[in-house]
């Protein structure tokens, strides 16, 4: 039994065994744990649009797309640790594995004080560049400057919890996540409904609960030195893992930093159209946070799987993974489907009572219900791109979707749209066209994936290519 629950909690090896048994063993905590964090979000806003009203929900949907655009580096930071940890530990490079590690903390650590230093003072003038309604510009500033004084928390919970799956374990992450997500509720009822604190009371919540996150994975790493070792002389930056590391996490940054600063601009004409649609899309996306998170959380597996079995020269598990995770994505996306399609409604009238708001809602959920079964194809191929080394492909495909496509689009059906009820444009142009570059994404990706050219990435000098089987 004490073996049973050692294994639970440690690093799963995920070079042996069936390839869709260790698959679906590494994702079903992932998938729960990913659940938990997106509550950390979805709990405030539906505390904030019940508790305080449409206005306040409002405000914190308008913050998101700055706070993701901040936070890119952190992600860089977390994807490149991820694919190196995977491929160490897979290839048993202990000694590379905990320096990768240690450089991965301290790189973590900087750049968590420089979104602090940078994001903070100029919060008033990133909601004004926005066009914030000048209705919620108080709360959204309140908020955002808060979420970004927790910005060490974030980055330290991001990028352990991101270096632990790269080890094969999902479980931990999965436990501490249901711990803080239920102190995240207990902590929003408290500051929000209880002492009156508004959305202030929701962003304290939320970097409360995610730095106790932080703290607990930090303290399990450290203790996992049968596997890796985090020592003073691991901390000392070292200029060859350093590079490594952003070479492979920077393209996943900038593709976050295109897709964040292109929701910027669509928030910018969300705002445009008044803080009701603003309160929609909220509302909407906090959903669609959950229906995409299977997406997420199968392109998050197959990439460690690919990584650690690139890294023990088994190409034929990688193909043999690759088409057991497609099948199940897919599988997912169209039980999800179904499921939006019917309880629609009652999801989005968790967030507000106004009854206009909740049928547009719901008719911008079905817009975008069919773009979750391209979003499996994307997130899967991707994944298996990422997991090889190959991160270049996903930051030239989202470039060409966002930049290219959806804002541009965006704007434009907006203002071909406009009408006595809608004088800034339909709020369908900020649906339409993200559905349309999903489905443009997700055969880009295919594409891509199709060339072959992501299996000589790899950072392992002894993998060796196989025929394009999956």
């Amino acid at each position: 039994m004490l073996k049973r629950i050692n294994a639970l909690f440690g690093a799963q090896d995920m070079t042996v065994g069936r390839p869709v048994s260790a698959l679906l063993r590494f994702s079903i905590p992932l998938l729960i744990g990913n659940f938990a964090q997106q509550l950390y979000s979805t709990v405030d806003s539906i505390i904030a649009g019940r508790y305080v009203g449409d206005k306040a929900l409002s405000a914190i949907g308008t913050t998101l797309p700055i706070i993701n655009l901040l936070l890119v580096l952190l992600m860089a930071i977390s994807t490149g640790a991820g694919i190196m940890v995977a491929q160490y530990y897979g290839a048993k490079d202990k000694e590379a594995l905990s320096r990768s590690i240690g450089n991965a903390l301290v790189l973590v650590f900087i750049s968590s004080l420089l979104v602090m230093a940078i994001g903070i003072p100029l919060a008033g003038s990133l909601l004004r560049l926005t066009k914030t309604p000048v209705q919620t510009f108080d709360m959204a500033r309140s908020y955002l400057t808060i979420v970004l004084w927790g910005a060490l928390g974030l980055g330290f919970y991001n990028i352990v919890s991101g270096i632990l799956r790269g080890l094969g374990n999902s479980v931990f992450p999965l436990l501490t996540l249901l711990l803080t997500s239920c102190l995240n509720v207990i902590l929003d009822i408290w500051f929000v409904a209880g002492l009156n604190m508004g959305v202030a009371g929701a962003a304290w919540a939320t970097i409360v609960s995610v730095a106790v996150s932080a703290v607990v994975c930090i303290i399990k790493l450290y203790r996992m030195k049968d596997v890796v070792q985090i020592d003073p002389v691991n901390l000392i930056p070292c200029r060859k893992l350093t590079g490594q590391l952003l070479r492979l996490g920077l393209p996943a940054g900038v593709t976050q930093a295109i897709f964040s600063m292109s929701m910027v601009f669509v928030q910018a004409l969300a705002n445009s159209m008044g803080y009701q649609v603003v309160t929609c899309t909220t509302s909407v996306m906090r959903i669609d946070g959950f229906a995409m998170m299977p997406n997420f959380t199968f392109g998050m597996a197959i990439a460690t799987f690919v990584g650690q079995n690139i890294g023990a020269n088994r190409m034929d598990r990688v193909n043999q993974g690759s088409r057991d995770m497609l099948k199940v994505s897919l599988t997912t996306s169209f039980v999800l489907v179904a499921l939006l399609s019917i309880f629609g409604k009652h999801l989005i009238s968790m967030f507000t009572t106004t009854e206009d708001i909740i049928n547009l809602g719901v008719r911008q959920i079905r817009i975008l219900s069919a773009g979750y079964i391209a979003m499996a194809i994307t997130q899967v191929y991707g994944g298996i791109m990422r997991g090889a080394g190959d991160t270049m492909p996903s930051m030239w495909i989202s470039m060409f979707t966002t930049v290219v496509i959806r804002v541009p689009l965006a704007y434009l059906w907006a203002w071909l749209t406009r009408s006595p009820a809608h004088p800034q444009g339909s709020p369908d142009a900020l649906f339409f066209t993200l559905l349309i570059s999903w489905v443009i994404g997700a055969v880009s990706t295919y594409l891509w994936y199709r060339r072959g050219t992501w299996r000589e990435k790899s950072l392992i000098p002894s993998s060796a290519s196989a025929p394009l089987t999956a």
